[in-house]
């Protein structure tokens, strides 16, 4: 596939004064047991530059006073409206939230996190200057302690299915992400698309069928969006869990066959590969942990493993795949103890080791990337 994406360095996104803001952007915000967070989110939604805002809080089912909260800000803003419905998951509160929306633009912001004022202003003059379908922005990685943001004065410009493919080959300076809460979606794009109902991991499958259906994509390589990490209670929170295995593994499988339906074998394979090094860094962390049910979960991680061992030389074969990964898996194969043996050696002395060369020798990092 040829590359004809485009790199703007320095670029300056045309302003949308609010006489151009004629396009109503319809924001979808799920809320659940959120209260101590839900007002700042909301918030920062209303203070968006870009004015012609639908807000659609969906309140999913709370109890925490949450609902209450809802109703209390839609007061204060004749733009937000407000759903309260049963508890059913943040899937299929997006879900509601979609079907109401009046807007030809869609949004997505989660109740605990916030965005920067001018985030929509800046993703919707992005995407009309480059005629582009879906706009994409960085997020900020806030922490208890800290916040990590690697923003960079930049405009990507994606062709076809280029943003699919550095999303698929999970590229660090393209933070695509599954995340819908880092896009600005064209209505159309997302027509008949639904986040599947009360699972885990919902975005998967939809960030996937959304960048494919785009013909052209604008990435905005600067923070807009901030992101809780550790938050108690938040998803991000909770490892390997029962929803590893009934949701998150199925939702990659069946973005592989996705992909494959799509007619993109090359990246069906690319994201098995990067599957495959999930579950052997699964299979490391419930090792080193005490989770309550890692006899069982070793034992169905060794189980998928196993059960693809003929799909390996296809997929480590794939264009960005690491030799080190195929020697991994295929020590595995042969004894899943002696795997683990030879994992804690590297963990234990050879890792120390180089990041103390490296900090020996700055530049050796450098050399190494370079060869």
């Amino acid at each position: 596939m040829g590359i004809f994406m485009k790199i703007l360095t320095d670029y300056m996104i045309p302003p949308v004064v609010l006489e151009q803001q004629t396009e109503l952007i319809s924001v979808i915000v799920p809320a659940y047991n959120i209260a101590a967070y839900l007002e700042r989110g909301v918030v920062s939604v209303m203070n968006q530059t870009y004015r012609n805002l639908e807000i659609i809080l969906v309140d999913d089912g709370s109890t925490d006073g949450s609902g209450r909260l809802c109703d209390e800000l839609a007061d204060r803003d004749d733009r937000i409206r407000v759903i309260h419905k049963a508890n059913g998951g943040p899937a299929e509160a997006r879900n509601v939230g979609m079907a109401a929306a009046q807007g030809s633009l869609f949004g997505f912001v989660d109740g605990d996190d916030w965005i920067d004022p001018d985030m929509y202003e800046k993703m919707f003059g992005a995407m009309r200057a480059q005629q582009a379908d879906i706009a994409i922005c960085r997020y900020r990685r806030v922490y208890r302690d800290h916040t990590v943001d690697d923003s960079v004065s930049r405009v990507i410009v994606f062709e076809g299915q280029e943003a699919l493919q550095y999303y698929v080959e999970e590229r660090e300076e393209y933070d695509i992400q599954n995340a819908a809460w880092n896009k600005l979606y064209r209505r159309e794009i997302l027509e008949a698309l639904e986040f599947p109902g009360g699972k885990w991991y919902e975005d998967i499958a939809f960030a996937t069928a959304a960048l494919s259906r785009a013909q052209r994509c604008v990435y905005l390589d600067s923070a807009c969006y901030n992101y809780i990490i550790d938050r108690e209670g938040s998803i991000m929170n909770t490892k390997i869990n029962p929803r590893t295995f009934t949701d998150q593994i199925p939702a990659y499988r069946e973005k592989t066959e996705f992909l494959r339906r799509l007619g993109r074998e090359d990246l069906a394979d690319i994201h098995d590969y990067f599957l495959y090094k999930r579950l052997l860094l699964f299979y490391n962390e419930l090792k080193r942990g005490r989770n309550p049910g890692r006899k069982k979960y070793l034992r169905e991680i060794t189980n998928i493993i196993r059960d693809n061992r003929e799909n390996y030389d296809r997929v480590y074969g794939c264009s960005v795949a690491n030799p080190n990964e195929k020697r991994k898996m295929q020590l595995f194969l042969k004894s899943p103890a002696l795997y683990r043996c030879v994992m804690r050696i590297n963990e234990a002395v050879i890792l120390p080791l180089k990041m103390r060369r490296h900090r020996e020798r700055p530049d050796a990092g450098m050399a190494e990337r370079q060869k």
